[in-house]
């Protein structure tokens, strides 16, 4: 008796809900579904349209346009004469920002210290802001120990880190000891450039005075540690390979990197120095001094080795600083881009339209409304479709336009396409939380960096399965939201529906709960 009285109270529930789902459905659920769904292939058509133009810009800077020492005046710096020494040699500048960088501080100041560069026209700075004072003590001590072979190397320290990394390069530039620089080259500290880096990248700046910057191009030395270092390095591939070398062709302009790249100290000066108001102090300084006219170049065969990020945990605080900070930058900058007389009507459509709007802010929200809201929620709506164009024929053309970057990992893609749609969620929380300039918007956390940590460990001890409490660290509650709700989206067009989404939304499913138990990256959470 009780038993048939709570099935019947369960089936009165599940009908009056199936009624009031239908009673809303047709006024008010599938118009807004409706428009959402012409909004974001809007969207997705702007983001086509500007993949598509870089591609084809890519094939005539190949094919037609001549290299970077050929559309500017480049000579090669002579080798040190014994009668005038190193007089012809400009005095460089390089600055190595660190934070507790325990496993690759002695890489990165090695790295810096071997340029081949006369040794006393090369200054070169670490800018420690660690709180570990054993960390500190370290560092000073390998500073000494290279000073001891005859380097101008100094170890500067701050009272507070106030402005992080841009508070930390501005106080660099204010010693007197760097007044004669000409120029400062900035890396990270899990940067290790080639010793013949300023050989190549300086005449650039010697012979052309409208030259503020020299970038160089990122290389990976851990891009086969694990799944989650080769998506990245899709992305990034991507990033020099198109979007730096478009911006540096057509308008001279693109977003320094904040680090493997030379400055004009007088540009920087121009510009107005460095500034800390947002977590993208590279890009900010970049916008100022292209709004005064100075133009940048990127010569992609300059490589500087670096580490990307192999932890899920130190790859979303990166993701979310990169997100959030380009949309408060826009924010911030929109109007004095606008109100600008130095650059043409071309360059400023290009850097607020292109540059910010379109790969800033619309291309990390489309990819997480579209494909991971909208078109799930089109399966439980049937009357409202999406056209195959939208849903499946331009999302292949782009993915297949972001793999030039990186042949080698075609076979991924699809994948890649999963795991951007997981990290699409933290972009977009991020973007809006810049635009509206709310409570993360200047969150700074250093990415941390292993080193060799992984390698060592490895020889040290046999390898044992990380493994890590339930709670804490290890759960990651929203992308574990995310795969409960894409989960009933495919049961539910599984069951009742007619279109085969479910297999996409199903793989989606996957990766979102994979990412949210952790296993991402080369260690599981504890």
């Amino acid at each position: 008796m009780a038993e048939s009285t709570f099935q019947a109270t369960a089936s009165d529930i599940a009908g009056q809900i199936g009624m009031m789902w239908e009673v809303l459905k047709a006024p008010l659920l599938v118009p807004l579904l409706r428009a959402a769904v012409y909004i974001c292939l809007v969207m997705e058509l702007m983001l086509f349209i500007e993949r598509l133009y870089m591609g084809i810009v890519i094939v005539i800077v190949k094919l037609f346009m001549k290299k970077p020492d050929k559309r500017y005046k480049w000579e090669p710096m002579a080798d040190d004469d014994l009668e005038i020494g190193s007089a012809d040699f400009p005095k460089v500048l390089v600055q190595i920002p660190m934070f507790n960088e325990r496993e690759v501080y002695k890489i990165s100041i090695g790295a810096a210290c071997n340029l081949s560069w006369p040794s006393d026209r090369l200054v070169i700075q670490v800018l420690d802001d660690s709180t570990d004072p054993i960390i500190k003590d370290m560092v000073e001590t390998e500073c000494l120990r290279w000073a001891s072979k005859g380097l101008n190397i100094t170890y500067q320290i701050r009272e507070s880190r106030g402005g992080y990394k841009a508070g930390a390069l501005k106080e660099g530039l204010k010693h007197n000891y760097v007044k004669d620089c000409e120029y400062v080259v900035i890396f990270d500290a899990d940067f290790r450039p080639e010793p013949d880096f300023l050989r190549r990248s300086i005449p650039f700046l010697v012979h052309n005075p409208e030259i503020a910057l020299v970038q160089g191009r990122w290389r990976f030395v851990n891009a086969n540690e694990c799944l989650l270092t080769r998506m990245q390095e899709m992305s990034l591939d991507y990033h020099f390979t198109v979007e730096q070398e478009v911006g540096s062709s057509t308008h001279a302009f693109f977003g320094f990197n904040g680090t493997g790249g030379i400055w004009r100290i007088a540009a920087i000066n121009e510009a107005g120095g460095w500034k800390d108001r947002t977590t993208v102090e590279d890009m900010d300084l970049a916008v100022r001094a292209s709004l005064k006219g100075w133009k940048f170049v990127y010569l992609g065969d300059l490589q500087v080795k670096s580490e990307l990020p192999s932890t899920f945990k130190a790859f979303r605080f990166q993701q979310h600083r990169w997100s959030c900070g380009p949309a408060n930058l826009f924010r911030k900058m929109v109007m004095e881009i606008v109100r600008n007389k130095r650059v043409n009507v071309w360059k400023k459509f290009y850097v607020i339209y292109s540059f910010f709007f379109v790969r800033k802010i619309i291309a990390h929200m489309v990819t997480f409304f579209f494909f991971c809201v909208v078109l799930p929620l089109t399966l439980l709506v049937p009357e409202v479709e999406v056209p195959l164009w939208g849903a499946i024929y331009i999302p292949c053309i782009i993915t297949t336009l972001n793999s030039v970057g990186t042949p080698r990992s075609i076979h991924l893609l699809f994948y890649w396409i999963l795991f951007e749609n997981v990290m699409a969620f933290h972009r977009t929380k991020a973007t809006f939380i810049g635009l509206l300039e709310a409570k993360r918007a200047n969150e700074w956390v250093v990415t941390e960096k292993l080193g060799d940590t992984l390698k060592n460990k490895e020889k040290s001890k046999p390898a044992k399965k990380a493994r890590g409490p339930l709670f804490g660290d290890r759960i990651l509650p929203q992308e574990l939201g995310f795969a409960v709700f894409l989960f009933f989206c495919g049961l539910y067009d599984v069951l009742y529906g007619k279109r085969v989404y479910f297999i996409y939304v199903f793989l989606q499913v996957i990766t979102f709960t994979i990412a949210g138990f952790g296993y991402v990256g080369t260690i599981v959470p504890s």
